[in-house]
């Protein structure tokens, strides 16, 4: 049981439950390999790793974990959502259409015009998402992710 997560937790005014632990401690694990994940995602994790955690209580806790702004819940693909841990820097996505992977990118001239689009528009910008979709330029890595699926 690590002593940060629970912090994490009390901090956020959330009860100390194994399951939350749990799913914490294997989203921080696997963030660098899955920085992008389902509820689905987290489940067969759970179960390689021997846990036994419901699939039901995982939508529950990314839920919660959403509301206390420990993540954050992404609609990529269509109405299938997926959650990454909350940011330490802003950044935006680009989705392939076919395969569904994401890159991760920050550009400080979208961000700059994104701020005076706002301006012209007479909105002072609080926060936004930019995902942009495309297809994947390796058409053979693409496609064994297709086939992964």
């Amino acid at each position: 049981m690590s002593e940060e997560n629970i912090k994490v937790l009390r901090k956020v005014g959330l009860k100390i439950t194994e399951p939350r632990l749990t799913i914490l401690a294997l989203m921080q694990k696997y963030q660098k390999t899955l920085p992008h994940f389902s509820a689905e995602d987290i489940y067969k994790l759970l179960l390689e790793e021997g846990e036994e955690i419901g699939l039901a209580t995982v939508y529950r806790v990314l839920n919660q974990f959403e509301e206390a702004n420990i993540l954050v819940r992404h609609n990529f693909e269509g109405n299938k959502s997926v959650f990454e841990l909350l940011p330490k820097e802003h950044h935006d996505h680009i989705i392939c259409v076919d395969c569904g992977q994401v890159a991760e990118f920050q550009d400080p001239i979208i961000e700059e015009r994104q701020k005076q689009v706002s301006a012209e528009h007479g909105f002072e910008l609080r926060g936004h998402s930019l995902y942009l979709y495309g297809k994947c330029a390796d058409t053979e890595a693409c496609e064994a992710r297709q086939h992964n699926k």
